[in-house]
């Protein structure tokens, strides 16, 4: 499985952004896509996470009501609609698969296929 995010940039708080997951590799339906940001000097943290056979998602607090996971299985891709930025969004935006039970759908170690990051910056 490999996995391409792409839809980052530099936007002005208050504003919106999609993040795009395109997920290439067999058995799609078997995971849950995972999106984990990580900015300079903090450790790598949950963002929103969403099965791809069922659909079920789930968010961190930080960001509960602002962002939107959202999947299109047909295109094999995942999407993240981030609106309300805030400069505190700054981060690199990774998109993952995996295999996690419920319990641990945010925890990165439970995700074992990564893509390359791409950098938010949400700046005046």
């Amino acid at each position: 499985v490999q996995l391409q995010a792409s839809g980052g940039g530099l936007v002005q708080p208050g504003n919106s952004m999609r993040l795009s997951c395109v997920v290439s590799g067999s058995s799609f339906r078997n995971y849950a896509i995972g999106w984990f940001r990580q900015a300079p000097g903090r450790e790598r943290e949950f963002v929103a996470a969403i099965r791809l056979s069922g659909g079920t998602s789930s968010y961190a607090d930080s960001v509960k009501g602002r962002f939107t996971i959202s999947k299109d299985n047909a295109k094999k891709t995942v999407y993240m609609q981030m609106n309300s930025l805030k400069p505190d969004d700054t981060a690199v935006y990774y998109c993952a698969a995996g295999t996690p039970i419920w319990s641990e759908i945010a925890t990165a170690r439970m995700y074992y296929h990564w893509g390359q990051g791409t950098q938010v910056t949400v700046s005046s």
